[in-house]
């Protein structure tokens, strides 16, 4: 009998943000894999769930794992895969996993929960009925916002704490009037979002030391002027 992987949401910041339907999934399965077994053990621990055994499952074993993990689930055992924070595969390890169960035709359940992307989205206060999903920002603040500022829609992604302030100056550089909200910390004690034009959010940036989480979500560039008819 073929077991079943579920894909559950973790919370981003507030360990409250978890679903009942993903705590009775952790509380029953075989395993849980995860990038780091002490995070999803203080999880486990926050929600008195008794400790499963947790398998080590991040972007460096990935490759060397799933073998073993398919084995796992053709064996019939129940595993559920997380990752630190939010929904595993957007920019998180799994997409590899998930795909070999397709594949191989094993059971994937993904549970609905939490996710960045979508919190960002919707505190960012930009137009967001049609949207770009970017990941984590290339290095160097001129390809990122190069990147961000050839998106014809709006677009969200992920950037380092360290260089989101001279990403956005970048791109306040080349589009001053673009709308832009920097999202912090989300769900935490010291969730911020600064928003407003391009040029506004990099001057409130500088020479600050940012710490935490990070997304950023760029709207979409203002349409051209329409040209007069001779």
């Amino acid at each position: 009998m073929s077991g079943r992987l579920y894909v559950c949401p973790t919370p981003i910041g507030n360990l409250a943000d978890i679903t009942l339907r993903a705590l009775a999934v952790l509380a029953e399965v075989d395993g849980i894999l995860c990038e780091d077994s002490r995070r999803a053990g203080r999880l486990l621990a926050h929600h008195r769930i008794a400790r499963r055994p947790l398998i080590p499952f991040h972007d460096r074993n990935e490759a060397a794992q799933l073998g073993a993990v398919l084995r796992r689930l053709q064996q019939g055992q129940r595993l559920a895969l997380i990752s630190d924070a939010g929904m595993p595969v957007l920019s998180d390890p799994g997409f590899k996993l998930v795909r070999a169960c397709r594949e191989q035709g094993l059971a994937v359940e993904v549970l609905p929960g939490a996710s960045a992307i979508t919190v960002a989205l919707v505190s960012a206060a930009i137009p967001c009925e049609r949207f770009s999903f970017l990941g984590f920002l290339p290095r160097g603040a001129e390809r990122a916002a190069q990147l961000l500022a050839d998106q014809p829609q709006t677009a969200v992604a992920f950037d380092s704490p360290r260089r989101v302030a001279a990403t956005i100056a970048a791109l306040a550089a080349r589009q001053p009037s673009r709308q832009v909200a920097l999202c912090r910390e989300l769900t935490k004690l010291h969730e911020e979002v600064v928003r407003g034009e391009a040029a506004a959010v990099a001057e409130a940036l500088a020479g600050r030391q940012l710490r935490g989480e990070v997304v950023v979500v760029v709207g979409p560039p203002s349409p051209e002027p329409a040209s007069r008819s001779s």
